[in-house]
């Protein structure tokens, strides 16, 4: 049964990141050079998996709430694959340099989002 934990997370965690993409786009318009809402929903969606970890470690999460937020609604609303996709396009369309600042803002925003999660989750909990 903890798979249904899982779909009933994810099924959150989907609509989540696709409401948050289009949110993003219409706030920064069709000019917007980098791709801020898949930014956005993985800088988001590592803090909240941060500040599970560090619930968790402080023995305030099991490992239902894991699977339901951890699993279910961070792994629906976080996305490596649009990441991906979109860093190649915008180096085939010609700015490596924007894809570069793409990959190193993207995984420098994720680590230090994770970080203060934990960090976060471990002094609300602790």
């Amino acid at each position: 049964m903890n798979w249904l934990l899982v779909i009933a997370g994810a099924l959150v965690g989907a609509p989540l990141r696709h409401l948050t993409d289009r949110a993003v786009r219409l706030r920064l318009g069709p000019d917007a050079v980098l791709p801020w809402g898949t930014f956005t929903v993985n800088a988001a969606g590592s803090l909240a998996l941060g500040l599970l970890t560090g619930a968790a470690a402080a023995g305030a999460a099991g490992e239902r709430l894991e699977l339901l937020l951890g699993t279910g609604l961070c792994g629906a609303l976080t996305t490596y694959s649009t990441f991906s996709w979109e860093t190649l396009r915008l180096a085939e369309d010609g700015s490596p340099l924007l894809a570069a600042c793409n990959v190193l803002g993207s995984l420098a925003a994720g680590l230090g989002a994770m970080y203060a999660g934990v960090a976060l989750g471990g002094a609300l909990w602790g």
